[in-house]
């Protein structure tokens, strides 16, 4: 592996008059936050983005790049030459490719920020499961050739889903999706799937138990972790150990991921136990971070133009008054007792009130409104919400994804979304476990 060598970059800055990375950064055009990306010893450099440096710093390519060498694995412990493993739960992903054509069927799939970025790691998708026929509206518009099956899933489960989904049982690489976390009443009980009935998580296990996957991914919100004192996470991973799976699960941040945003997920990873028992050393693993993290800045540069909501003028000349990072401390106290009523003599931060985001940090995380008072999220310069393009830059949507919608459905699609950048990685990760496994590998047939 290549990187760029920061001090011989200096020396030549220095030589060229350069002061400041800065001054280089606007020099290129770009935010110095991205020339810190540039630099960074953990960056694998595309060669084009690092001849820009070299055009002005009038030096040769490899006067600034250095040879790093990687942790090699022998290829019989299962993981190969290419990959660099971190530890035993984390994955260097940035060189990981699909050895096979692997195929993945989606629940819960809203408007397909998992799918696309499973699509980007190079997963086949062969279904997805929604009932929102306005988040169907999108996928269809987007992936005319994706098969789409717009059901409550309820209405699907006591079906024959082998022949629902023309593939046979324990054939499926993948079955992913976010089901809702819903409470569960069984307080002790601990009957695994039993005590799930009622709930969505339900219907994903008893797709989990019914076609076998390899191995199945689920993500949701960060709380599912503490929810009811961890009985409900318990019951969950008990389901699928029941069922007959070996699990694991991280909380992950988008923001070790390229996106701009500070939002925190469970990650649950799944892999069938025949295919787990057959190598000790094959293990479940997530991506490693990124080692960098992006700015807004980063990402809403030259938008496409769209729709968006707009603040009452009320609201509006209150935070005028914000400055950029800022937040209801940061008006007249007598205008943040008007504003705030209440709220402001109850304890608690409550940063998200009247909060005007910065260029340099990321978004809080994105919610189904970008104007409601809890958790506002005003633009850095202007005073408004973000757009629909800019809510969906944030989230890592590329711009050629439509939502073709009303404005306020088309926030609570994106908003509800995983992240396309923080799905591909996890997507890999997940390659990465499966380019171990034997090929077309049924349920018991090693």
């Amino acid at each position: 592996m290549y990187v760029v060598n920061k001090e011989k970059v200096r020396s030549y800055m220095n030589k060229k008059g350069y002061n400041t990375q800065q001054e280089l950064a606007d020099d290129l055009e770009i935010s110095k936050n991205q020339l810190s990306i540039l630099l960074s010893s953990k960056y694998n450099p595309v060669k084009t983005n690092v001849l820009k440096i070299c055009e002005k710093l009038d030096v040769k390519f490899d006067d600034i790049i250095s040879e790093q060498l990687e942790l090699s694995l022998d290829l019989d412990q299962g993981i190969a030459n290419n990959v660099k493993k971190i530890d035993d739960n984390f994955i260097d992903i940035r060189n990981v490719k699909p050895n096979h054509n692997y195929k993945v069927l989606e629940l819960f799939a809203g408007a397909g920020g998992l799918a696309l970025g499973l699509e980007k790691a190079g997963f086949e998708t062969i279904g997805l499961v929604e009932n929102d026929n306005k988040a169907c509206d999108t996928l269809r518009h987007n992936r005319p050739d994706w098969n789409i099956f717009e059901s409550d899933i309820e209405k699907l489960t006591d079906q024959d889903l082998v022949e629902k989904f023309n593939i046979n049982v324990g054939e499926l690489d993948l079955l992913s999706g976010g089901y809702p976390c819903q409470a569960f009443s069984y307080a002790g009980k601990k009957r695994g799937l039993q005590d799930a009935r009622g709930t969505l998580f339900y219907h994903y296990a008893m797709f989990v138990e019914k076609l076998k996957p390899k191995m199945f991914l689920a993500e949701n919100v960060k709380g599912l972790v503490n929810h009811d004192n961890g009985n409900t996470l318990d019951t969950m991973l008990k389901t699928f150990s029941d069922i007959g799976y070996q699990v694991s699960y991280k909380v992950l941040k988008a923001l070790d991921y390229d996106v701009a945003q500070k939002r925190e997920r469970i990650v649950i990873i799944g892999m069938r136990n025949d295919l787990a028992n057959q190598n000790q050393d094959l293990k479940i693993l997530f991506p490693n971070p990124f080692g960098y993290h992006l700015s807004l800045k980063d990402v809403l540069k030259n938008v496409p133009k769209s729709g968006g909501t707009q603040y009452p003028e009320s609201k509006k000349k209150i935070l005028e008054k914000v400055p950029p990072g800022g937040y209801w401390r940061d008006l007249p106290e007598e205008l943040a007792k008007e504003y705030m009523g209440k709220s402001y003599y109850s304890g608690g931060g409550r940063t998200g009130m009247a909060r005007r985001l910065s260029w340099d940090e990321p978004s809080l995380t994105l919610t189904c409104s970008p104007a409601q008072k809890q958790t506002e999220r005003c633009h850095p310069e202007e005073t408004r919400p973000f757009t629909v393009r800019e809510y969906a830059r944030i989230q890592s949507f590329p711009d050629g994804w439509e939502f073709n919608c009303s404005i306020g459905n088309a926030y609570k699609q994106i908003g509800n979304a995983v992240p396309v950048n923080m799905a591909k990685a996890i997507g890999l990760s997940i390659i990465s476990v499966l380019n171990q496994l034997p090929y077309n590998t049924k349920e018991g047939q090693l």
